[in-house]
């Protein structure tokens, strides 16, 4: 090394140590001799002393720019004197075990591990050996090798790795000297090829000989020896060496002696390391047979049972799990194919993709299970020897688009104009000239609201919020045009009580019912519907089935004559009975009579909602399992809670609870009934018997399970059925259950749930509908269960389903229920139904109750599905005020929103989120008719019909994924996403592209609602591309929307919102309409399936109301950007005029942006991996936060943060 000059006058005066430092550097200069020595001696140990008292001189040696470690270095590598070489070994132990990891890296940097590894090798050739030198240096090669990164090579290239492999054979019996080697083995077996290379040395036969069963003494050196052993067991070969030489034995008996003795709990760290030598050991296929056959799951199982009390043996007790769930048997799913119970033939068979291959597979070929499901273990001889040379690793996603000129939007129709024409039949808009039309007047006079300027915009909501104030500004606007708006007098508060139903909480005296015997109304198992029937002989077939279903129950008991009579529709057993049968608080349940119990009239509460409506609607809604069946909370429709549902807090330990009682089903096999209570496959198998087990069914619209067994008496599997033409896509279920008992806690284990997390993790739950309580004029959908939790099961993903990887499993969705009545028929879903039969009521209702003189609504069928199913496509708009040039001109020129909804089938929230945005557009609110006057909205509001109809959760009955298909649609196999992509060509064509193009979604991964958009910029800056802002020009105004909507909608979260561009995500309708039709402002709005955290409803679970809301804030946040877009050419009322700097002010993204993976939630305390595969699987949950400014522009909206998900 090479000799380093420190001149005296650079020396701070006051400094000790630095002089030191500087007669050292003097003495290392000359010719060494016997006075040099002594000296060296004597500065040495002046050095050390004053670096274990003075913090001071601990800085100055390893400050930037001192060159005090490379005279101690210099030192260290010439001296022969075994005191100075002593010294300095404890001068660098002080400097880099007192100090942080900067002064380890000076060390390292300084050259100092290959100058001790060096030293160690000539040390080691000394005779006799010198101990003392060989523990210091050690010790510190222990300490500073983690800060070397290049220290397994050089351990190994240099020859100290056999070293020290020879020391610890040699002083097995010197604890002293056993310890420092042991902790420098540790750091050694960091790198897999000096692991393999120390198995080989026969050093885990070796640490097998320090390791012994309970005694007090030497406790740290057998914590060290654990610590060790387990580091080299990371390494197949070695763990195969130990299943071999059946060491797995002698570690559960050497576990299960600590756990015996240890009482007190004081070596909890030696039993945890006993316990992570085992879970290394099962990390490969030989060590998980071996373990169990050592009968390792009981007592793993026992020890943890009797671990569980104490609090702080918890780090046991989830280690214990972990390798217990790890070595369960691999399971198939009990089920003869993962297909669909359902099958439907294609008109055409893609050529390519998962739908070919699934339908090119041989019929004998086993698609449940592979022959090996678990990665193929490496053998030692082809464990992989080549070094890892350090490179730096970015952090930037794969997945964003970094090609610009594929960023840059580019307007191509993809198809001719002349074959765009045969979608002029869904624009007669843009013809109509409403002659013959008799309007209201002749020339009415155009309404405008006047209000004070920055007045607040009211907007029908879910809350119970005090809007007094709010009313007394709105008391004073008075309507301009008293014939559009309202009669005169009728102020603009009164006229936004005719709020849409679906935002307006109902009132219990507005309740009527139905009267049926009271075990008759418990026990209805189904409402049919005849198929053959015409609308005027529905009635009969309706009460043919109760009828027949009294007669079938025996019962005797008088009913409501009017409720057969009228053909049990309720509603006219409810106007003859409405007197004496309607509800009041002041009643209780004792109050009524034993003989009857009561069903609300929904039709009477929810405008939208006809029980007969629907039924008819839904004989003509074609399903492939002919459904014949109407589940009853689709036929009584959904009244919202009064009171909001807060998110379930879990309680600690839950999941780990959860696993234990899976794990007693493989220890106590002969406890598990395991009979099958339910089949789709085979029908007629599951025969019920007057036992005790519950009644289940999904053979109705939207329904989906599968198959149903009984595991322990109040405990069963649940497994949903595959979308059709599909072998995945698990995640959606809606079912019925009934013969229940109260007081009974009820266990449901939905076990082939694919997606890795699920917000039933932190705080949703499922919801449940109870014909009892509906009864009782309460018919709802409730958030219910306890004990929910969401974690990786036993049962193998075959590969076909997990794209060709093999080892993968399925999860588990548990939840516990405790039903409050007897016999009761309940309904589970994942979220709340909204059926396609619900869709066409709904349309039908809401066009039955417009007034066609004010509003324009038109429905058009876009085309039929591959089921035979219409799909509704709606044109509403207001109508022109006469059939003057001017109004239109004006009427046929107003910019265009389109809106889709439902393209996944088991986001049915987004079909709750249109309902409120079309019940919104056709109430008679002055901020609906201004939305009328300024936009014509065409909206599809269910892309999957058909996926909606056979309870599919993602596809269509194609096979695919509709959202993946907007690029390159198939007319035969996609025919709605062909011709809705022809309606927007076809704007685009006409020159009239959309102002919005908006697909509505749901979200299972995330809270709050919140957008997707598409920008060259902020994708640019997350893919870290060198491309000067000013080569990039983009019109931010696809901030704006979402900007509104964050300050206007409670629900909404700016900081969830993204505008990067993937390329997964190219064919999704989003990119499509940005990038081919040139739609600035095409979103996407995901809705969270479980509720917020942040704003007004944080911690509440979303509802109904909720959703509808957030439906016509979307519609509000419309008006405000048409203020913004167009404020010259277009007034809007004067309420609407907020603050200008409300949205203009501080302009500049400044806030950082932040591009996150899929998981966003926190991990629980008892969370822990329920991996098989040998590496423990940890999701990446960092995110990547920058700084944002694109070179934007003065007017450009400020925003937080973005995150990506897939959707």
């Amino acid at each position: 090394m090479s000799k380093v000059k420190v001149t005296a006058d650079k020396v701070p005066p006051n400094s000790r140590v630095l002089n030191l430092l500087a007669q050292l550097d003097k003495i290392n200069s000359e010719p060494s001799s016997l006075l040099d020595a002594e000296n060296a001696r004597y500065i040495t140990s002046k050095i050390l002393h004053l670096t274990q008292t003075q913090e001071k001189s601990r800085k100055e040696i390893t400050a930037k720019g001192s060159t005090g470690m490379e005279i101690i270095l210099s030192t260290l590598e010439n001296t022969r004197d075994l005191q100075t070489m002593l010294n300095i070994l404890n001068i660098l132990n002080e400097l880099v075990t007192v100090g942080n990891k900067r002064r380890g890296a000076v060390v390292v940097n300084k050259g100092g591990s290959q100058i001790l590894v060096q030293l160690s090798i000539s040390a080691s050739k000394d005779l006799p050996l010198n101990e003392n030198v060989m523990v210091q240096m050690h010790s510190f090669l222990s300490e500073m090798g983690p800060d070397d990164k290049k220290f397994g090579i050089k351990v190994r290239l240099s020859g100290a790795l056999n070293v020290t492999v020879n020391l610890l054979k040699q002083n097995l019996q010197n604890s002293k000297l056993v310890l420092p080697c042991l902790q420098v083995v540790r750091v050694y077996s960091v790198n897999s090829v000096n692991a393999v290379s120390l198995g080989k040395s026969g050093v885990v036969e070796l640490l097998f000989k320090i390791v012994g069963p309970f005694s007090k003494k030497n406790t740290g050196l057998l914590k060290v020896t654990l610590d060790t052993l387990a580091s080299l067991l990371k390494s197949k070969s070695n763990a195969r060496r130990a299943v071999d030489r059946r060491f797995l034995n002698a570690l559960l008996a050497l576990y299960l002696d600590w756990h015996r003795h240890d009482t007190r709990h004081r070596h909890v760290l030696i039993r945890k390391g006993i316990l992570t030598c085992i879970k290394n050991i099962t990390n490969i296929k030989l060590g998980r047979k071996a373990f169990r056959d050592a009968d390792g799951m009981k007592i793993l199982y026992s020890t943890s049972q009797e671990c569980l009390p104490v609090r702080t043996l918890d780090s046991l007790v989830n280690t214990s799990t972990l390798i217990m769930r790890k070595c369960f048997p691999k399971n198939r799913l009990p089920l003869p194919t993962i297909k669909s119970a359902y099958h439907f033939q294609l008109p055409v068979i893609p050529t390519s993709g998962p739908v070919a291959q699934l339908y090119s597979l041989p019929p004998e070929v086993d698609d449940v299970v592979d022959e090996s499901d678990d990665n193929d273990d490496i053998d030692a001889e082809n464990e992989n020897e080549t070094e890892d040379d350090e490179s730096d690793h970015n952090l930037k996603n794969d997945d964003l688009e970094t090609d610009i000129s594929k960023l840059r939007p580019n307007q191509e129709l993809g198809r001719p104009v002349e074959e765009l024409r045969m979608y002029e039949r869904f624009f007669p808009e843009l013809t109509e000239d409403f002659q013959g039309f008799e309007f209201a007047s002749e020339r009415p006079e155009r309404s405008v609201v006047r209000a004070p300027k920055g007045g607040p915009i009211v907007v029908p909501t879910a809350g119970e919020d005090d809007i007094s104030s709010t009313r007394k500004e709105l008391n004073t606007m008075e309507c301009e045009n008293h014939k559009k708006t309202g009669p005169p007098g009728v102020s603009v508060a009164e006229e936004l009580d005719r709020r849409p139903s679906c935002l307006k909480l109902p009132n219990r005296s507005t309740f009527s019912c139905w009267c049926a015997e009271n075990e008759l109304g418990s026990r209805f198992d189904k409402l049919s519907m005849d198929a053959d029937c015409t609308s005027n002989t529905h009635k009969c077939s309706v009460a043919g089935q109760l009828c027949s279903l009294e007669t079938k129950l025996g019962l005797i008991s008088s009913v409501c004559p009017q409720l057969f009579s009228s053909g049990g529709a309720g509603h006219e057993c409810c106007t003859s009975h409405q007197e004496h049968l309607k509800y009041s608080e002041k009643n209780s349940e004792a109050d009524i009579d034993a003989n009857c119990f009561e069903l609300p009239d929904t039709a009477a509460i929810l405008p939208l909602h006809d029980p007969e409506l629907y039924v008819e609607a839904a004989k003509h809604t074609k399903s492939v399992p002919r459904y014949t069946d109407v589940a009853y909370p689709d036929y009584l429709g959904h009244i919202p809670p009064l009171e909001r549902e807060t998110i379930l807090e879990r309680p600690y330990g839950v999941q780990r609870m959860k696993i234990f009682q899976d794990i007693e089903r493989l220890i106590h096999q002969n406890d598990v009934i395991d009979k099958v209570v339910y089949d789709l496959d085979f029908p007629g198998c599951p025969v019920m018997d007057e036992g005790e087990s519950l009644k289940f069914n999904s053979r109705f619209e939207s329904g989906n399970l599968r198959k149903v067994i009984q595991i322990r008496k109040y405990e069963y599997d649940l497994i949903l059925n595959s979308d059709i033409n599909s072998n995945h896509y698990h995640q959606w279920f809606y079912f019925e259950v009934s013969r229940m008992r109260t007081g009974v806690a009820y266990r449901f284990n939905i076990i082939n749930c694919e997606k890795s997390n699920s917000q039933f993790n932190y705080g949703m739950q499922p919801l449940m509908y109870s014909l009892q309580e509906a009864s009782k004029s309460r018919p709802r959908w409730v958030r219910t269960g306890t004990d929910i939790c969401y974690y990786k099961n036993h049962f193998s993903r075959s590969s076909i389903a997990a794209g060709g990887q093999k080892g993968k499993s399925y999860y588990t969705l548990t939840f516990t229920v405790t039903f409050r009545h007897r016999d009761d028929v309940c309904y589970f879903a994942c979220h709340y139904p909204y059926t396609y039969s619900t869709l066409k009521m709904h349309i039908q209702k809401l066009e039955s109750l417009l007034n066609p003189q004010q509003i324009y609504f038109r429905k058009d069928v876009l085309c039929e599905t591959l089921g035979g199913n219409g799909c509704p496509v709606i044109t509403l708009t207001s109508m022109p005020h006469s059939n003057y040039y001017e109004d239109i001109c004006q009427f046929r020129n107003r910019p265009y929103i389109f809106l889709t909804s439902r393209v996944h089938p088991g986001e049915t929230n987004s079909s709750w989120v249109m309902k409120g945005s079309l019940e919104f557009l056709i109430s008679n609110s002055p901020l609906a008719q201004s939305l009328r006057e300024s936009f014509i909205f065409k909206i599809v509001p269910m892309l999957n019909p058909d996926g909606v109809i056979n309870g599919n959760h993602r596809c269509s009955l194609s096979g695919e994924d509709l959202n993946r298909q907007w690029q390159y649609p198939n007319p035969d196999l996609h025919p709605i996403i062909y011709h809705a992509k022809g309606l927007l060509q076809y704007l685009v064509a006409m020159k009239r592209p959309p102002l919005v193009f908006c697909d509505y979604h749901g979200h299972s991964r995330k809270k709050n609602v919140f957008m997707y958009g598409c920008s060259i910029k902020e994708t640019v800056w997350q893919t870290n591309i060198s491309t000067a802002c000013s080569d990039l020009q983009e019109d931010t105004g696809y901030r704006t929307l979402p900007k509104v909507l964050s300050q206007i909608a409670p629900a909404f979260c700016m900081s969830s919102c993204s505008f990067v561009v993937e390329k997964s995500k190219e064919s999704t309708a989003r990119v499509v309409v940005w990038r081919e039709l040139g739609v600035q402002r095409s979103y996407t709005m995901e809705s969270t399936l479980c509720g917020c955290d942040q704003g007004k409803y944080k911690g509440l679970q979303i509802g109904t109301q909720e959703l509808e809301e957030m439906g016509a804030y979307f519609c509000i946040g419309l008006l405000r950007l048409k203020r913004l877009t167009s404020p010259v050419e277009y007034k809007l009322p004067s309420d609407l005029d907020g603050d200008h700097e409300l949205i203009h002010s501080n302009c500049k993204a400044t806030s950082p942006t932040t591009y996150v993976l899929e998981e966003d939630e926190p991990r629980f305390l008892e969370e822990i991996d329920y991996s098989a595969e040998s590496n423990d699987e940890q999701e990446d949950l960092n995110d990547a936060v920058g700084e944002y400014d694109p070179c934007v522009q003065e007017d450009e909206l400020s925003d937080s943060e973005t995150t990506k998900k897939d959707y």
